[in-house]
């Protein structure tokens, strides 16, 4: 090869390296990033900037934010409708209808490759989301607005001396006073006071860490007066095999079963079965066995607490953990509600937030298989940051879940406690 071929052959490759570079920096620079409380949001078409203002595919934002959405191809016209709200955009028409009221835009709902982009600041603050534009990174963060859930408080006695009193934290000021408090949030206690032995004996004062308090009746009294639901919490961590012996055990279930209901029929309005760590490193046969023997288990309890007008709660873990023994689909069928334990991920179980694509992967794992308005997400409020409860309250909004649940009461911070307000609609409004 020539030195002159050689120079030009040099030459063209440099040029198109850094055109190439060039390029890539052009394309970086115009993509938009859409966060909708923290998780990213994924678009099948890009959005756009025009006129100063960003445009969004109309399907995927409302149905994030939560909004029913129709489409009239006639008229080419657009409708959303929100917890009250009616939105009505027409291709092309720089007025909008919000509530009956005509609203100028700066910019119009346009089609682009076949799909329905709208003004994002318009739509978003239509329906009372907060909006944020970051132009150095070309990011776009919304806050939705206060959604109604259920919120599932999980009661222990905590402890006085360290301030994660639960009684403290719901009611807002020492046993047996009340000044507030989250309790016009949380919708349903789940009091963790009982324990199962390997004979099916039900035990008053749980061996595992969570001890009924004196004064337990009171507790009972003021949720009555705060017209929250109570569930009593049946906690066995299955760290020595005992509740696998229930339930191979034809006798022990029994006696079990027959505890649980008597005690619950006296005293709550349910049942919530928090049994863990079933099926962690079986073989798929005992694994299938194990879900079987939990799952009947389950339909028993179930059959007799109905006769006594009592709800059941599962407390399981989510599916994408190390624990597999529960048959999501079969125990979604029986059961009232689920609760998904989206947390201890960490293998140094660390005090972090839980990671976020964790928690969505657990969901949506379990949503193959339950029903949205059966599924509840499970937050360790422990672990969790301000910002990082935000984004798990975002999910159970997204996905429409029917609330969620806080492990546990006593250990919700000021910060996190703000965030809820925010997030989640108090049950008196």
């Amino acid at each position: 090869m020539s030195k002159w071929v050689l120079w030009c052959f040099l030459c063209f490759t440099v040029f198109t390296a850094v055109l190439g570079k060039q390029e890539t920096g052009f394309a970086q620079e115009k993509k938009i990033l859409v966060f909708v409380d923290g998780s990213i949001v994924e678009f099948d078409a890009q959005p756009i900037v025009q006129d100063g203002r960003t445009l969004v595919p109309f399907r995927t934002i409302a149905e994030v934010l939560g909004a029913e959405v129709s489409w009239e191809s006639t008229s080419r016209t657009i409708i959303a409708t929100h917890h009250g709200s009616k939105i009505i955009l027409q291709i092309g028409n720089n007025i909008a209808w919000l509530n009956g009221n005509p609203v100028l835009l700066d910019v119009s709902p346009a089609l682009m490759a076949g799909r329905t982009l709208i003004p994002l600041r318009f739509f978003s603050e239509s329906l009372e989301a907060d909006v944020q534009w970051d132009g150095t990174s070309r990011t776009i963060k919304i806050i939705s607005p206060p959604s109604s859930m259920k919120v599932i408080g999980f009661y222990t006695l905590g402890s006085l001396q360290h301030g994660t009193s639960s009684w403290e934290n719901l009611f807002g000021a020492p046993f047996p006073n009340k000044n507030g408090g989250y309790s016009d949030l949380v919708d349903q206690l789940a009091l963790g006071w009982y324990v199962l032995d390997d004979e099916g004996n039900l035990l008053k004062n749980s061996s595992t860490g969570w001890k009924r308090p004196d004064g337990w009746e009171n507790v009972l009294e003021a949720a009555k007066e705060e017209q929250m639901g109570m569930e009593m919490v049946v906690h066995l961590p299955d760290r020595d095999a005992t509740m696998v012996n229930i339930l191979k055990n034809e006798a022990a279930t029994q006696k079990a079963i027959l505890s649980i209901v008597e005690e619950a029929k006296r005293y709550y309005m349910g049942i919530n079965l928090d049994i863990e760590g079933l099926g962690f490193k079986e073989s798929s046969e005992q694994l299938k066995e194990t879900q079987s023997l939990y799952t009947s288990f389950v339909r028993k309890l179930t059959a007799q607490a109905k006769e006594q007008g009592l709800d059941v709660t599962l407390t399981l873990h989510p599916p994408n953990s190390a624990y597999r023994g529960y048959d999501y689909r079969a125990l979604g069928e029986i059961a009232d509600s689920i609760i998904i334990m989206a947390y201890d991920y960490h293998i140094d179980r660390a005090r972090k937030p839980e990671p976020l694509h964790k928690v969505k992967e657990a969901v949506v794992m379990a949503l193959s298989q339950v029903p949205a308005e059966k599924l509840i997400l499970g937050i360790n409020a422990v672990n969790e940051s301000s910002e990082s409860v935000r984004e798990k309250v975002g999910i159970a909004k997204r996905y429409k879940l029917q609330g969620i649940a806080l492990w546990r009461l006593g250990m919700v911070k000021e910060e996190l406690g703000e965030v809820l307000r925010q997030s989640i609609k108090a049950r008196s409004e």
